[in-house]
């Protein structure tokens, strides 16, 4: 795994700062700490940091092709590229490495823009074509390795694999925008293609930017999307066999590699489900057992670790588990400037941590990420059904006649079980479908928010709301059975831009590869078309999944309520992160950004405090944002220097 920068100046003759696109390229020398590389020519630089994976004495970056006319720097895996290689050979195309990056630019060569509908894998990349004076950027399918750019003041176009490296740019527009705020506190982090910062974009999941020197401000394009066409008929038994065959070859093809390689295994169905088909396959071949890692908590309620145990056993893995110290806090500026933005998964605190021990051992680790979006294993896609029901009752114009003044009138009941949360339920109901589904899934909710922020930022939103992310999506989505639709929706927000996110950047941290079988876009695309009784039955998400697993885990671990892989904010906040958390938000940043009401900020923390209510996501979501500021304060002295 790699990292990627570059500048493309506005003026084609001029040049390119070499001392600043090498500062650019530094700043993200964790994801890439064995290889470095800069190339220059009038009017553009590219930079590239290398973590080596593949080809370890050949693949080096940037990369050219026969007559160095077209340049590549490249983040990602594509796991094809042998068979690509190959059939680009039989073309003519010479071949001077044996690294999946070389292919890129033959295939550039040979298909233009849809060689990107060869790529089987995770990239994003940026290719110049010198002959067309053209710059290619482009980001996989589901958005597994990300992509940064803006555009600046005097008509340069600068790109980076993360933020930071945009950072070090003088001239980096760095207002944030007010939509990104209301969005971070909805969702908990900014969906894609926003970014904190106004004028600064994330290039979307599946989509390409294509620039043509002295012609106009392209817009991306986008390039796939997840299809959710129904699959020809067939029974469930076939179908569980089918997702494992296609699982175990899209594990298989995960296992190239030239560097040690393991897998975490947290205890849960999904990455206890690619651990058993790693050890077949690693077992059928003659291999050693395969390396695994999980995280454990002291609190029995968030501790899947004896799972994990029954699974590494099961399979004879080199299992290790690491117990997560509750006083590791001084982490939470650490998490701060990874993600470079505000980002509010506390699930980031363990997920950096059991990277950081995979990475003693292992170089790659496959994980299991994508399980629930695709085969619909969150429990909220069952509530979103239940009032799905409830809705067909009635049409919107009378729901929220007759709904709107009872959700308004009855007393919130927020500790009570969700079933019981009349108030809720009225206020979903006056609701459309999207809009309801928005409302389960906020982190803040329409009321929260509303009373966290100052009239005065109310204003500077003019009416702007987060749902309208959603309501976007939904417009362009292939589907409209109500499952579906809501798995779409977290496919094109949840899973890219939190879960997605969240192992990228802390991976990389650690300068750890991770590789997701589940996201194989073919199988993905299968997936989309399996009927969704088949992966909600009932109650039971990840119904055909879970069946198909039965010979090979054990049914305690698959039919057990799901964790996830939270930490015990509420308990904490309460106890050795009291303090911390209160100077945080009653002090001067939160203060002074405007932002904010600080007699609400007051109530959060007593109503916590006393134990009335759990607000640990709001004050999580706070703390996060504090140290996002306390870190633009700090860089703000070197940015007045530069300028």
């Amino acid at each position: 795994m790699c990292a990627i920068t570059g500048i493309l100046s506005g003026e084609p003759g001029a040049g390119v700062s070499a001392q600043l696109l090498r500062r650019m390229n530094d700043i993200q020398a964790h994801r890439g700490p064995d290889e470095h590389g800069l190339h220059f020519e009038p009017g553009i630089g590219l930079g590239h940091r290398r973590l080596s994976i593949i080809d370890l004495a050949g693949g080096r970056q940037p990369l050219f092709n026969e007559d160095e006319s077209i340049v590549v720097v490249y983040n990602g895996e594509i796991y094809n590229f042998q068979p690509l290689a190959a059939e680009l050979a039989a073309r003519g195309h010479r071949f001077r490495t044996h690294s999946d990056t070389e292919v890129i630019v033959h295939a550039w060569e040979e298909w233009g823009e849809r060689c990107l509908e060869r790529f089987r894998g995770m990239f994003a990349f940026a290719l110049w074509d010198r002959p067309r004076q053209t710059l290619f950027l482009a980001r996989d399918r589901l958005g597994i390795k990300p992509l940064h750019y803006a555009w600046l003041a005097d008509g340069s176009l600068i790109f980076a694999s993360e933020l930071k490296a945009l950072q070090q740019h003088p001239a980096l527009p760095r207002t944030l925008a007010p939509e990104a705020v209301e969005e971070y506190f909805a969702f908990g982090y900014i969906p894609e293609p926003r970014t904190i910062y106004a004028g600064v974009h994330k290039l979307a999941a599946g989509h390409r930017l294509l620039v043509r020197r002295g012609g106009p401000r392209p817009q991306p394009r986008q390039w796939w999307d997840i299809p959710f066409a129904p699959a020809q008929a067939t029974d469930a038994a076939a179908a569980g066999e089918e997702l494992l065959a296609r699982l175990r070859e899209a594990v298989r093809l995960r296992l190239i590699a030239e560097v040690p390689l393991g897998a975490f295994l947290s205890g849960g169905v999904d990455s206890s489900a690619v651990v058993a088909m790693m050890a077949q396959i690693m077992g059928a071949e003659g291999g050693g057992p395969v390396n695994t890692c999980s995280i454990a908590f002291g609190d029995p309620a968030f501790n899947e670790a004896r799972y994990a145990e029954q699974v590494a056993q099961r399979y004879g893995t080199a299992h290790r588990t690491e117990q997560l110290d509750p006083d590791r806090f001084d982490l939470l500026d650490t998490l701060a400037a990874l993600y470079d933005e505000p980002y509010a998964d506390s699930s980031a605190l363990p997920t950096y941590l059991v990277c950081a021990l995979a990475r003693q051992q292992v170089t790659v680790a496959l994980s299991g990420d994508g399980g629930d979006e695709n085969l619909a294993g969150y429990k909220r896609y069952r509530w979103h059904l239940d009032e799905q029901r409830l809705r067909a009752l009635l049409p919107l114009a009378a729901r929220r006649l007759l709904f709107g003044p009872l959700g308004r009138a009855y007393p919130p009941l927020y500790s009570a079980p969700r079933f019981l949360r009349a108030r809720a339920t009225f206020q979903a109901l006056a609701r459309d479908a999207v809009s309801g589904y928005f409302n389960i899934i906020a982190v803040l909710d329409d009321n929260l928010r509303g009373r966290l922020f100052s009239s005065a930022f109310e204003r500077r939103l003019d009416g702007y709301h987060a749902a309208e992310v959603l309501h976007r999506h939904a417009a362009a989505s292939p589907t409209d059975h109500p499952l579906s639709l809501v798995q779409y929706l977290d496919m094109k927000t949840y899973l890219v831009d939190d879960i997605l996110t969240k192992v990228d950047r802390a991976s990389m941290a650690h300068a750890l590869e991770v590789r997701v079988p589940l996201l194989d876009h073919e199988l993905v695309e299968w997936m989309s078309g399996l009927p969704p009784e088949l992966k909600l039955q009932g109650r039971e998400g990840k119904h055909l999944l879970k069946s198909a697993l039965q010979p090979h885990l054990p049914a305690d671990l698959l039919y057990r309520p799901k964790m996830g892989f939270a930490v015990p904010l509420a308990g904490w906040f309460r106890g050795p992160l009291r303090e911390r958390v209160r100077s945080a938000l009653l002090g001067p940043r939160l203060a002074d950004s405007g932002y904010f009401d600080r007699g609400f900020l007051h109530h959060l923390l007593d109503t916590h405090d006393a134990g009335r209510r759990d607000y640990s996501a709001a004050l999580w979501s706070l703390l996060m944002f504090e140290a996002f500021l306390k870190r633009e304060d700090a860089a703000a002295p070197a940015r007045a220097e530069a300028a």
